[in-house]
């Protein structure tokens, strides 16, 4: 008969709290995937190319964890007080009949741990169906094929993820159980009274929104010029400033409705009930809806920084190389044929490169005409940093263009024509910014010159980026691509030679990049050839993409769903101390279309505000962490981490109308058992 109450009341519980179920599913999938990383098919690859960057990624799982876990303290608390206060008159009746404290308690903690073995039981399958699903996806998407993917099922994360639940929420639980303790059976069995709610005066109100709006501004702007960035008291500056402001702004909110109100006035059906129930729930409950709003604005931001630090990580590189070797020629091709490397290889063609010193030293750049050029453009921050960078122009690196052209050639580009005379300005793809980069190629286009030991070159209108090695060998901020009888004049002692090889298409395509590139590597490990692969490249990319894709995701769905959880959770105990009021219109005749319409504009009101401010901050928000924590050439421009910002608010909104829809449907089911209460006493 126990288990048999303890198994009812935890089903009945689940379904008169939906929201805080599916939260809590959504967390356990989320504490999984984020405990299970190292066993994941996409980290294991990374591990052996990336592995100091992994391991440090490895380092924050813990506090991640320990967060998360805080965090869901909180909403746990929350839900669990609306629940126990709901049950609050179901506790007295087991008192009054008989049953002891001790096993009204030993009751709780049964449905508490069936109810979170409920939630393990459907979470934990979840989990591993969607890592096993990002695991395929990731392993298509970077070339390691579908038969470089293994089923994977961390036994690790399964117990830190149950204990961590479960532990949370029988703590939880003990500590409002002892408040079901402190009361007699009388006071359980009465209605709850009414918290006393205090008005604030109309001029602190004025005061409080002023004051947080300029705060929050201040915050906002102090992380978008650097201040933030610059140490960690200067972070700690602006965190104080833009929580408090956030705070004193949802304290003088009131008075903008006030003056709304008076102006479309409110003696319209339930309007003056509706009006005072806002007053109470929304402008008397300031602190939660402002701490509701910093977790949807830090989830906004999160989400936004990664999406923009995964496709910064794509846009940096091309794949057009698989190989770079530096040496002799045939040094090269003996090494390749001897390791058994050369079957593995389509073709292997020559870039030359070489530092103008490498020649004489009186062979010196005079970029006069391109600075000239620079200096028309219009004032700005960027201009002045290319003007100084500009300074040290004086031994550039040339390329030869044949090298370049083959390259250009595999991209399917068409080649540079360099006449007698005729020169490219060349910059590594994403060495500058794109503001940067935009006032360089205005500037080509003005019909500019350099001078290479004493004769003029004109520079073509168009400034080349590809990349002429595999990854890293060798990186040019500002360098000249000349014909190959300039190259062999300017740079006489012949330069550096890269070779840079392209792999079999056949057998890429039947392994996939990365199967094939990890396969010609143990080959070359016997060899004595100085190489990198594109596997190096490409390792940095995906640490990046899939680093900030984890870990923002991660918190961007924990501070989301606590954050809406706790809104949904505490406008249904309020709307349930109140009740008294939805009784007393039900018996002066309200009707049931008209009490749910009342609380739909509540609950609109209650989740608008928070969400609308967090939406406005993150357009600020997004653009200010990766000013902090981005390199320039990963930020991104302005339109485009504008579009990512709008992305994010239109994903915010859907999540927010399917909160709003579920907190309306469980409004909808307690106010129809206002009414059937109604027509019991009828």
């Amino acid at each position: 008969m126990f288990f048999r109450l303890v198994r009812e009341n935890s089903r009945r519980s689940r379904k008169e709290n939906s929201i805080f179920f599916s939260a809590l599913v959504i967390t356990v999938i989320a504490f999984y995937v984020i405990l299970s990383l190292d066993s994941q098919d996409v980290m294991v690859f990374l591990k052996k190319m990336e592995s100091n960057a992994v391991d440090r990624l490895f380092g924050l799982v813990p506090a991640m964890y320990g967060v998360s876990l805080f965090l869901l303290f909180f909403l746990v608390y929350f839900a669990e007080k609306y629940q126990l206060d709901r049950r609050s008159h179901e506790f007295g009746v087991y008192l009054m009949l008989g049953m002891r404290r001790g096993k009204l308690f030993a009751m709780l903690f049964a449905e508490e741990l069936f109810s979170s073995l409920v939630t393990l039981a459907v979470g934990i399958p979840g989990a591993v169906f969607l890592t096993e699903m990002i695991s395929l996806i990731t392993a298509r998407l970077v070339g390691l094929g579908i038969i470089g993917h293994r089923f994977t099922f961390s036994g690790k994360a399964v117990l830190g993820t149950a204990a961590g639940f479960v532990l949370v929420r029988l703590v939880t639980l003990t500590i409002l159980s002892g408040r079901i303790a402190q009361k007699e059976i009388n006071q359980l069995l009465s209605d709850q009274q009414e918290e006393k709610q205090k008005l604030m005066r109309r001029g602190m109100a004025w005061f409080c929104f002023f004051t947080g709006t300029v705060l929050t501004a201040a915050a906002f702007l102090l992380a978008q010029r650097g201040f933030s960035w610059s140490a960690l008291p200067a972070m700690g500056i602006t965190l104080v400033l833009g929580v408090a402001g956030v705070f004193l702004l949802f304290h003088g909110m009131a008075v903008l409705f006030d003056r709304k109100v008076k102006k479309t006035g409110v003696r319209k059906r339930l309007g003056i009930f509706t009006y005072r129930q806002l007053q109470e729930n929304v402008f008397l409950q300031a602190d939660s809806l402002a701490v509701s709003c910093l977790l949807i604005l830090a989830s906004i931001c999160c989400f936004g920084f990664g999406v923009l630090v995964s496709k910064g990580a794509a846009d940096v590189e091309k794949h057009t190389m698989d190989y770079t070797f530096q040496g002799e020629e045939k040094d090269i091709r003996d090494g390749l044929k001897a390791s058994g490397a050369a079957e593995y290889m389509q073709e292997l063609f020559e870039v030359k490169m070489g530092s103008l010193y490498e020649g004489t030293k009186e062979n010196r750049l005079s970029a006069q005409g391109f600075i000239e050029a620079v200096e028309k453009q219009k004032d700005s921050e960027e201009k002045t940093i290319l003007l100084s960078n500009l300074e040290y122009f004086t031994e550039p690196y040339l390329i030869s263009v044949s090298g370049y052209n083959h390259i250009l050639e595999l991209q399917g580009k068409e080649p540079l024509r360099l006449e007698k005379g005729k020169a490219a300005l060349y910059s590594k793809q994403g060495f500058y910014p794109s503001a940067i980069k935009s006032i360089i190629e205005t500037a080509l286009g003005e019909d500019c010159s350099v001078q290479l030991d004493g004769k003029t070159y004109q520079l073509l209108p168009q400034l080349c980026g590809e990349n002429v090695v595999t990854d890293r060998s060798i990186t040019i901020g500002l360098g000249l691509i000349v014909d190959d009888k300039t190259f062999a004049e300017l740079i006489r002692e012949g330069g550096s030679s890269h070779w840079n090889g392209i792999l079999m298409e056949e057998v890429v395509q039947k392994n996939g990049t990365m199967q094939t590139i990890a396969a010609v590597n143990d080959l070359l490990r016997g060899t004595d050839l100085e190489y990198e692969s594109y596997l190096q490249n490409m390792g940095r990319q995906l640490f990046y993409a899939v680093a900030s894709g984890y870990i923002t995701t991660y918190l961007a769905v924990i501070f989301l769903v606590i954050g809406n959880t706790v809104m949904g959770v505490q406008f249904l105990m309020r709307q349930k101390k109140v009740e008294r009021r939805y009784r007393t219109l039900v018996k002066l005749g309200c009707h049931y279309k008209m009490l749910c319409r009342s609380a739909r504009e509540q609950i609109a009101w209650y989740f608008g505000m928070p969400v609308l401010t967090a939406a406005i901050g993150s357009l600020f928000g997004i653009k200010a962490l990766t000013n902090g924590f981005l390199m320039q050439d990963m930020t991104g421009s302005g339109e485009t981490r504008l579009l990512i910002a709008v992305s994010m608010i239109l994903i915010l909104c859907v999540v927010e109308f399917i909160y709003g829809a579920a907190v309306a449907g469980l409004s909808d089911r307690h106010l129809s058992q206002v009414m059937d209460g109604r027509r019991e006493e009828d």
